[in-house]
């Protein structure tokens, strides 16, 4: 899968550990920065990796500061995007199942990176349901301008 992972300086070692772990799971891995842990603005780094998604360059972004939760706020701006921050496996899989999110958030400074991992693995695995789902999505997704009528 090609994934796009960005953080801010809080989540900066956090991300470099996934970028090494998803590349070891043979994902495809756009490293949308920082590149040192100087002080950053999350916002800047969430729209970096979030374009890569909304080009179509990325399938999935994951996303890293403190608690996830800026992240997260970012990335919902971004039109197409669906994050959601997530703390375990079984919010991993549902925020897919449930509400076809393609952007991970996580706070580097409330999880250790096993959680972490395992978090992720179980977002990357899980597929969309569609059903009943389907029209909640829709309905999100015309909040943004990303509805494809």
């Amino acid at each position: 899968m090609k994934i796009a992972i960005a953080s801010d300086h809080a989540g900066f070692d956090l991300k470099e550990e996934l970028v090494r772990f998803l590349q070891d799971k043979g994902h495809q891995v756009a490293n949308m920065g920082p590149l040192d842990k100087n002080r950053v603005d999350y916002p800047d780094f969430a729209v970096r990796a979030c374009e890569r998604l909304k080009s179509g360059e990325a399938q999935r972004v994951v996303l890293v500061c403190g608690s996830g939760i800026g992240m997260a706020i970012s990335a919902n701006k971004v039109s197409g995007c669906r994050a959601a921050v997530i703390h375990n496996e079984w919010e991993g899989e549902m925020c897919r199942r449930h509400n076809d999110a393609n952007v991970a958030c996580f706070g580097a400074r409330s999880m250790g990176p096993e959680i972490v991992q395992r978090s992720l693995l179980a977002f990357l695995a899980a597929e969309f349901e569609g059903g009943r789902h389907a029209e909640r999505v829709a309905k999100m997704n015309r909040l943004d301008g990303s509805a494809r009528e």
